[in-house]
């Protein structure tokens, strides 16, 4: 069983990055597709338009940005299992662009796919 780990797009990419996949709606700002060397950009995995614009990287509304995302999530178990499947044999880099490394979609889908490790 390999690990999931985060990281923004804008880092470089490296060989420990495993199976790299952009978890963001809109495409990050001055990264083109070859930099990012993504092997997936997957959007439905990422927060709803409505909730991205609502939570708008407020740390204090954190707390009911991660029950509502995660609520969102339930309706992608099929992408979610997938992508748990893969870490399996690989490492996943679950890839954001928000300049907030502790409050992000990012850090919520972690926490998501590490309860399946959990649970396996």
């Amino acid at each position: 069983m390999k690990t999931i780990q985060i990281k923004r797009v804008y880092e470089d990419p490296s060989s420990s990055d495993g199976y790299r996949i952009l978890v963001d709606r809109i495409w990050p700002r001055g990264v083109s597709k070859e930099e990012a060397k993504l092997e997936e950009w997957n959007k439905d995995l990422a927060p709803s338009t409505e909730l991205r614009k609502w939570f708008d990287h407020d740390p204090d509304k954190f707390e009911d940005f991660s029950l509502k995302y995660k609520k969102e999530l339930k309706n992608s178990t099929d992408d979610l299992k997938r992508l748990f499947e893969k870490t399996k044999d690989k490492t996943v880099t679950l890839l954001y662009g928000a300049k907030d490394t502790k409050f992000n979609q990012a850090v919520v889908l972690k926490e998501v796919l590490d309860g399946f490790l959990d649970n396996s």
